[in-house]
């Protein structure tokens, strides 16, 4: 499988989380340049901007490591300028998921919420 189609693996099974969770699903994969969002979804007046890092089981760096101050920062510009294109009526937290899988099950799976703040 390629990076691209294991991400896509963990951003659907996050996706079906969050719906299931009550969640609409908003935007999945909104990029700028020198930014992406995973998923943007809204429960109430809640917006949930979801980092979703998927690994394969025993890869070498957890999900949790690969949510660098650098990583952060660009979430945060990007969702700058996703909340200023949609013009969001709402505030925005956000939250990471972690996706583990063993070939394409997932085999574990972490959600957190308000995993940082902007």
């Amino acid at each position: 499988m390629t990076p691209r189609e294991i991400g896509n693996i963990g951003e659907d099974f996050t996706a079906r989380f969050l719906e299931k969770k009550g969640c609409e699903i908003i935007c999945r994969n909104f990029c700028i340049r020198g930014g992406e969002l995973d998923i943007v979804a809204k429960k109430g007046n809640l917006f949930h901007v979801v980092e979703v890092k998927t690994r394969k089981r025993g890869a070498l760096s957890s999900g949790d490591e690969a949510i660098t101050p650098k990583k952060i920062s660009r979430i945060l510009k990007a969702a700058s300028a996703f909340a200023a294109s949609h013009e969001l009526d709402g505030s925005i937290v956000f939250d990471v998921a972690v996706v583990e899988l063993d070939g394409d099950k997932v085999t574990d799976f972490k959600y957190i919420q308000r995993a940082f703040t902007a």
